[in-house]
């Protein structure tokens, strides 16, 4: 498949764009593959693309019960950050940070990715203390990391309300490399990259049941038929929790609706990644001029791509507290994506019950920074059939064994994360 570059965008524009190919294959099943990847979204992508690239294995089939990067992947706020505490998740981050920075390289893709920095508000005592704790990780970890005066947060962001009688702002953490990506570009890429190594995505092709024979998975059942494999992916998110049933195991996930927002088009007004910190609300400025923020869950466990309107309400008020000149905005659209918590707010990569079978899930608020990391550790699981270093700890077994990861200090609720 033809690559892309700047010289074959203006050939293409004096020829009317007619050598153009579709960025990847509507391919067809085939009976058995190496290893099938249950999910297109970019977890699944990610993993199709690092066993073709790094591992050599092409045979390799992306089910997708709908259309390529429609679910969680098309429906957040696009921040990538490394900004973690704990050295098992600031690590994963980091790796996973690196190869956002080179990854349109090694997709031959654009997936407009912007580091424009990440700053976390601190409005208290305790929050300065908890940021400076956070940065402190970071940096013994090899991860860049600034704590910034109140005049150096205005320097960044000269509209935050630094000065506000309710949460004064008394400083943040800053990441510069952190920032955005785009959402949607980041799944075409890794389709397109995946294919161009012979890896099969297939769209509409749901999951309905899993083959498993002495302990072991032998395949999936499907809306177009039945496909075999000895090796079985799972990146499904808020549904992965419906998969497992379907191998017999339950897994500690629960799925929540967390929204997200965006306003009509401005002139450029925010040129970072700002994070609230009295109040669950982050935002940051696409390419097309609208802002896009979020907040917390909604609170309740569903499968409903779609929130409610208390959510909105807090979202909007959150951000107005921080900024004030966001009340004079008019929001465009909301959507909400389906969010795979767990019990201490860190994720999977890992082996499963069920022998060959293996799975990337529980994301909470981290799966689209963690899209190439993911890929890529997963990939590694499943071709070498054991976690590697950075991933390790993220296993189903953690909690029987007393080795909670902890992020935030919640405890156990699904929720609070």
């Amino acid at each position: 498949m033809a690559g892309y570059s700047g010289f074959r965008v203006l050939t293409e524009g004096l020829r009317g764009n007619t050598g153009w190919k579709p960025a990847w294959r509507k391919a067809t099943p085939k009976p058995a593959y190496d290893v099938i990847v249950v999910g297109g979204g970019g977890h699944g992508l990610a993993t199709a693309f690092y066993l073709a690239s790094v591992h050599g294995i092409a045979n390799v089939a992306v089910l997708e019960r709908g259309l390529i990067g429609q679910g969680n992947t098309g429906r957040n706020t696009t921040i990538v950050r490394s900004n973690y505490l704990l050295p098992e998740n600031n690590n994963f981050y980091e790796h996973s940070l690196k190869l956002w920075e080179g990854l349109e390289q090694s997709l031959n893709y654009n997936v407009m990715m912007s580091q424009r920095g990440v700053i976390n508000l601190f409005h208290s005592d305790a929050q300065k203390h908890a940021a400076l704790r956070r940065g402190n990780s970071m940096r013994l970890n090899g991860i860049d990391a600034e704590i910034l005066d109140p005049a150096g947060v205005k320097a960044m962001c000269p509209i935050i309300d630094v000065d506000n009688g309710r949460y004064p702002v008394l400083g943040g953490l800053l990441q510069r490399r952190g920032g955005t990506a785009r959402h949607d570009a980041v799944a075409w890429g890794f389709a397109h990259a995946a294919d161009a190594r012979g890896v099969d995505i297939i769209e509409q092709c749901e999951v309905t049941g899993m083959i498993v024979e002495g302990g072991a998975i032998r395949g999936v059942r499907t809306t177009r038929g039945e496909i075999r494999a000895p090796k079985v992916g799972l990146a499904v998110a808020g549904s992965t929790s419906t998969l497992t049933a379907m191998a017999g195991f339950d897994v500690p996930i629960e799925t929540h609706l967390l929204q997200a927002f965006v306003s009509e088009g401005l002139k450029p007004l925010i040129d970072c990644v700002v994070t609230f910190g009295a109040g669950h609300f982050y935002v940051s400025q696409s390419d097309k001029g609208g802002l896009v923020y979020g907040g917390g869950l909604d609170g309740y466990p569903s499968y409903g791509q779609r929130g409610t309107l208390p959510t909105a309400e807090h979202v909007y008020a959150a951000g107005i507290s921080m900024i004030p000149a966001l009340g004079r905005l008019r929001g465009l659209r909301s959507w909400a994506g389906v969010m795979d918590m767990t019990p201490d707010g860190s994720h999977y990569i890992c082996k499963t019950p069920v022998h060959g079978l293996y799975m990337t899930a529980g994301w909470c608020y981290g799966g689209f920074k963690a899209t190439p990391g993911s890929g890529w550790c997963h990939a590694w699981t499943i071709a070498k059939d054991e976690p590697h270093r950075l991933n390790a700890a993220h296993t189903l077994d953690r909690f029987r064994e007393g080795r909670m990861l902890d992020e935030r200090g919640n405890g156990p609720y699904f929720w609070a994360h």
